[in-house]
């Protein structure tokens, strides 16, 4: 009878420790003062407590103007992802649109390229030096002058070469009212002429100071933005 005797007053000294524990927590602060609940700043971290985040995003409206200024980001994307065409390239291109590259006057398309070899960034293999692959302002300068200087020479002759013949004969880029041609125009730029590229054509001939400067002009032009990404 002595062993249940003493386990029945262990657990009721444990029951009773137990309710004035629970009274003590629930009971309030000295003094007559009701608990103050924690206030926000109470729960809020520091530099030192917490992650770093980056706030440093771009302002939207900076966004928009820049987005005004160079275009949306697929066409800025592309320019800036767009290679020049390469010196040899670039020189077997007019070679087969007629242009001749053993030209001696100083100012023709074949006398342009040679000696704007380093102008158009081509290679020093030699020096170990690759090709300039980056559309720069010399390059750039450098081409739009020989396609100028190349346009007289492709409309004379493009109709002979091999490129663009079928059974022997090949497309002329103005038809006899001077008007540009889908054939003439596919052959120039290498892939399918669209109603776009027939009309800035057109009116590139028809607002130059003569039917001749135009021509030139047109041929000029659709090679300049056929090979700088446009």
């Amino acid at each position: 009878m002595k062993r249940p005797t003493n386990l029945f007053f262990v657990l009721a000294t444990a029951a009773v420790v137990s309710a004035c524990a629970g009274e003590v927590e629930l009971s309030q602060p000295s003094g007559g003062t009701e608990a103050v609940p924690p206030g926000p700043s109470d729960t809020v971290g520091d530099e030192d407590s917490t992650f770093d985040h980056d706030n440093s995003g771009v302002d939207p409206f900076d966004l928009l103007e820049r987005i005004e200024v160079e275009g949306p980001p697929i066409y800025a994307a592309r320019m800036h992802g767009c290679s020049k065409v390469r010196y040899r390239t670039l020189g077997n291109m007019l070679a087969s649109l007629g242009a001749s590259l053993e030209a001696i006057d100083p100012v023709s398309a074949g006398s342009l390229y040679r000696t704007g070899f380093n102008a158009l960034g081509g290679p020093n293999y030699p020096a170990r030096v690759r090709e300039n692959v980056a559309v720069t302002t010399s390059a750039a300068s450098r081409a739009f002058d020989i396609f100028a200087a190349a346009a007289p020479e492709i409309i004379a002759n493009i109709s002979a070469q091999p490129r663009c013949q079928i059974d022997g004969v090949g497309p002329e880029i103005f038809d006899e009212s001077g008007a540009c041609t889908e054939a003439g125009v596919t052959c120039l730029l290498g892939v399918p002429a669209t109603a776009q590229h027939l009309e800035i054509c057109d009116l590139t001939v028809n607002r130059a100071t003569s039917a001749e400067v135009g021509r030139e002009l047109a041929v000029a032009t659709l090679l300049a933005a056929a090979h700088t990404c446009e």
